[in-house]
């Protein structure tokens, strides 16, 4: 008689020791009883590829990819979600029963999931959206934005030609604007989002002109390391809804952990303490 094999996950990247994702992944098994376990895995790059065809064959059931392996992983996977083409990146990926292997891009979907349960009144309908930064949280948040609904979108870069190829992807409703007008932009705007590292413990400030910032507006941040940015502190203190980052990195693992675990988990106080612990 053949025991069920106890299912394992991951989280890919290099260097991969700072993720939270092992923290975050043991709490929802623990809370839900569940058999599995989740670990990182720091894989050179000449060994991806056959990395990603031998973790099947050890019981793995997905991983999670994070820098630099987002989008190289698309290369090596068997089928690609519309979403992860879009983005140009993946995050997730579920090695199927059959041997085949799944890439997909759960940034957009864990982004508006932290916006709708921490600011539920958000209506992105009501105006332009200013976004800062054109790297792959930029894509996916842009792709989720244009989704929703937003009308009109400000992207700005401290590199202008990575803006432009946003605005070529995503098209009209993208307006690209010089990084030195990035204060300007913000007025008039209903929703306010830093992609971009700056701002992050260890990196510099993003230094922006925020007396634009005005109540009524939703601001938020990618970065939550700290969890008040110098960009939400200022927000708040002018009377903006604000809504910080690690609710993103909460949200976005919650696809990944129902199709490898058979559980949908919650995003509640409890799983915020986890992580922060």
């Amino acid at each position: 008689m053949s025991l069920a094999r106890i299912p394992l996950a991951a989280v890919i990247g290099s260097p991969v020791a700072h993720s939270r994702s092992p923290r975050l992944f043991a709490h929802w098994l623990q809370a839900h009883g569940l058999p599995g376990h989740y670990i990182p895995i720091e894989v050179p790059e000449q060994k991806l590829a056959e990395t990603l065809r031998l973790l099947p064959e050890l019981g793995f059931v997905g991983l999670n990819v994070t820098v630099p392996y987002k989008e190289k992983v698309m290369e090596i996977a068997d089928l690609v979600s519309d979403r992860a083409t879009l983005i140009g990146a993946a995050n997730t990926l579920i090695f199927r029963p059959d041997g085949r292997i799944h890439a997909d891009n759960t940034d957009g979907y864990g982004f508006m999931q932290n916006l709708h349960q921490n600011a539920p009144d958000w209506d992105p309908t009501a105006g332009p959206a200013t976004v800062f930064g054109a790297g792959g949280a930029a894509r996916a948040v842009i792709a989720s934005l244009l989704d929703v609904g937003v009308p009109e979108i400000r992207l700005t870069n401290r590199t202008r030609p990575r803006a432009e190829k946003l605005r070529e992807d995503f098209g009209t409703r993208v307006e690209v604007h010089d990084w030195v007008q990035a204060g300007n932009i913000v007025e008039g705007c209903a929703t306010v989002v830093n992609t971009t590292s700056l701002g992050m413990s260890g990196k510099p400030e993003l230094r922006v002109p925020l007396d634009a910032l005005a109540p009524g507006m939703l601001v938020t941040d990618l970065v939550y390391t700290p969890l008040e940015t110098r960009l939400l502190a200022e927000a708040r203190a002018q009377g903006a809804t604000v809504v910080d980052g690690l609710g993103m990195l909460l949200h976005q693992a919650v696809p990944g952990f129902e199709r490898w675990f058979g559980q949908r988990p919650e995003v509640d106080e409890a799983t915020r303490q986890a992580i922060l612990g």
